[in-house]
């Protein structure tokens, strides 16, 4: 894949073309993985409540249901005949995640704009005064006048005229639309809904993409959307499974006809829930997303007694006032015959799929919107008895030294490196701290070419710090993600500089005696868990140090890309690092005094987190005495939304307490974040957080309001 395939126009410059060709295959990967799973309570979810949902949805026509919340399974259930890799009818569903979606892809590529008129895409309205007043906007909000192919209550076989070779697609649904279906009021004045103004859109749509790499809406999908979030084209398909040729375009059927398992329609709302990123890159820009996602402006469906009817995004349906009462109102949602739903919540970083026949029976009277409130979103709403729940609770107790910590406002966070991750720091003997990054090409002047992992220096206070790249040809290395070894921690010993290298299988020792020009490795690696290594600095040198020991910490799995649920630690002595039999890893506590054995299958837990133990730092606050340790919360892509925490202690190996805990930061906190020692006041109550938010070193201040330090 080249930038050109991917993205027509130019994208954020942060996305350069190599790194996002590779970051798209990384993500196709990492996205295809299935999702873990969670209890219900671990998730803040009543389990009673939500069996109980579950089971009034199966009594209701239900074949499929689907909740995922902050990336983890709570409820999968599946008719007998049913299953996770079997397609289920979208009916309009597919206005979102086909329609939707192919304007936003096309918009995000600045080949369509939603204010444009439609006419500067389909030539035979060029010449009508009423139809060349239609937008885009229009067409993808119900708003544009144009008299829908449905009547109530007639099956589609039998609608007379214009509206029956809709429905029977002869000669082709396009032409008809474009060309047969009247207005019936002037584009813009009110809502109706209308197949055939989807049916123009997906005309317009696909005329836009002419000279694109992929010139019809399902290429367009498999290419930008489905395969980067790593898909099957066996769990989808679009179209009522054909193509029409008309006017030289090859379309696709927007407004129905598409067939999608339910974890193909969660994947594309996590894709929207996480504002366009998908695993570890972007797949379009946050911003036009949310422009899509936002209420669309044009008037909105009547509101009756049993028709509690959204308004209108673009493609979606939003809830932007709340007329969904218990729903949040940041909520969107895609919908079709026989109540077909994926509902979004990003505020409760929640995900529904819902697939079957139409949830009221036979003679009830609610209508469509109020039968998916009643009998679908409502026994949710209900059934997230903890709604303030992200996922994780604090895994210990509030600090008794540090009462509070607080940050600096978002916008003063010092950024530099863009396109550029990891940043495991220490303080050399020179003053520099010395740091590697993965995934990237470095501070400017940037490096020439993307490296998996790439060594730097930083340079003077955080407020104006410099940062100059190290080049190390021979411990370079090209390898994304996974398949590139990445430095997990750095720490300098008496002028020697000491690297952890995860993706290594487990992890395995480097070290560089020039300031990291040329690096030296151990013969031997860790290979049961520690995959993502990390020392525990002090000061310059690592002068201050409680002992002569060295200690390290890592979550206990053998994978950087997976949690755990604890952490363990291990030492050796400061002048054998490089010896395996030198190590010794922390057995448990016997009368307040750590316990260590030579033999890593007895290692015990420093820390204890169920589901929440990933990759972490940690440094000694010499100003209060405290060990503070920052930990990032597993995520999708923690360096764009998600959570950390930071706890303290007295020891290395504990008692740990909670100083500052979040589910959701107000940036992303990065999937790696310490406290370089040498941005720690003498009296240690600010500092300044190093994370890999937003793709590159980020630099972000904290100040601690402090009770008792003795």
């Amino acid at each position: 894949l080249k930038l050109k395939t991917l993205s027509p126009t130019p994208m954020p410059t942060s996305h350069f073309p190599g790194r996002l060709a590779a970051g798209l295959l990384l993500a196709a990967a990492l996205a295809a993985q299935p999702w873990p799973a969670a209890s219900p309570e671990s998730q803040g979810f009543d389990p009673a409540r939500l069996e109980a949902a579950r089971r009034q949805l199966a009594g209701r026509g239900t074949r499929n249901l689907l909740v995922i919340r902050n990336g983890r399974i709570v409820c999968e259930w599946y008719a007998a005949d049913a299953g996770p890799a079997k397609p289920h009818y979208t009916a309009s569903l597919a206005k979102a995640i086909v329609g939707g979606m192919s304007l936003l892809v096309a918009a995000n590529d600045g080949r369509i704009g939603f204010d444009d008129p439609a006419a500067k895409y389909i030539p035979a309205w060029r010449s009508d005064p009423r139809k060349s007043r239609i937008t885009i906007r229009h067409l993808a909000t119900h708003s544009s006048g144009m008299e829908d192919a449905e009547e109530n209550g007639i099956p589609h076989h039998e609608l007379p005229g214009w509206k029956g070779a809709f429905w029977r697609r002869d000669p082709d649904p396009f032409s008809i639309a474009i060309h047969q279906a009247p207005l019936v009021f002037e584009p813009g004045a009110r809502y109706a809904y209308s197949n055939p103004a989807m049916a123009a859109l997906a005309y317009a749509v696909t005329a836009s993409l002419k000279g694109a790499p992929q010139s019809d809406i399902r290429s367009l999908l498999k290419q930008r959307i489905m395969d980067p979030l790593g898909v099957p084209e066996a769990e989808w398909s679009i179209g009522y499974g054909r193509a029409y040729e008309v006017d030289g375009l090859l379309l696709y059927a927007n407004w129905g006809g598409g067939s999608y398992t339910a974890r193909a329609i969660a994947r594309v709302g996590e894709l929207m829930l996480h504002r366009g990123r998908a695993a570890f890159r972007a797949l379009l820009r946050p911003g036009m997303v949310e422009r899509v996602l936002a209420y669309a402006g044009t008037p909105r469906p009547e509101r009756r007694e049993r028709a509690p009817s959204p308004g209108s995004g673009l493609g979606w349906w939003v809830n932007d006032d709340g007329v969904l009462s218990k729903v949040p109102r940041d909520a969107f949602a895609g919908a079709g015959a026989g109540n077909q739903v994926l509902l979004v919540a990003p505020s409760l970083n929640l995900i529904v799929v819902r697939q079957g026949g139409a949830l009221a029976r036979k003679g009830e009277p609610e209508g469509f919107w109020a039968a998916i409130e009643k009998h679908l979103f409502n026994p949710l709403m209900e059934a997230l008895v903890d709604k303030e729940k992200g996922g994780f609770q604090p895994p210990y107790p509030p600090s008794p030294v540090i009462a509070r910590a607080v940050w600096a406002p978002a916008g003063s966070i010092v950024r530099a490196a863009q396109d550029s991750d990891n940043w495991p720091m220490t303080w050399g003997d020179d003053g520099a701290q010395y740091t590697a990054y993965g995934d990237g090409t470095g501070f400017v002047p940037k490096v020439e070419k993307k490296l998996g992992l790439g060594f730097a220096k930083v340079l003077g206070p955080p407020e104006s710090f410099q940062g100059v790249n190290i080049r190390s040809p021979a411990a370079e290395n090209t390898g994304a993600g996974a398949h590139g070894e990445k430095a997990s921690g750095m720490l300098m010993v008496e002028g020697v500089l000491y690297m952890w290298v995860r993706n290594a299988g487990n992890a395995r020792l480097r070290w560089s005696a020039d300031r990291a020009k040329t690096w030296q490795a151990t013969p031997w690696k860790f290979e049961t868990s520690f995959g993502h290594p990390a020392f525990l600095n002090f000061g310059r040198n690592y002068s201050g140090a409680r002992d002569n020991y060295v200690y390290v910490v890592s979550h206990d799995h053998d994978s950087a890309y997976q949690a755990a649920d604890r952490f363990v630690m291990a030492r050796a002595p400061k002048d054998r690092l490089r010896e395996r039999a030198a190590y010794e890893f922390f057995e448990g506590l016997a009368g307040g005094a750590a316990r260590w054995t030579s033999d890593i299958a007895r290692r015990g837990a420093v820390f204890t987190f169920p589901g929440g133990a990933y990759r972490s730092q940690i440094s000694y606050n010499a100003g209060l005495k405290r060990y503070l340790w920052c930990q990032i919360l597993p995520g999708p892509d923690p360096r764009f939304e998600g959570g950390f925490g930071i706890y303290d202690a007295p020891e290395p190996w504990g008692p740990w307490t909670t100083v500052f805990f979040t589910n959701r930061w107000d940036t992303g906190p990065g999937e790696n974040c310490g406290l370089p020692a040498k941005w720690m006041s003498a009296d240690g109550r600010t500092a300044w957080l190093v994370f890999s938010g937003d793709d590159s070193f980020s630099a972000r201040k904290v100040t601690f309001e402090v009770g008792d330090t003795k």
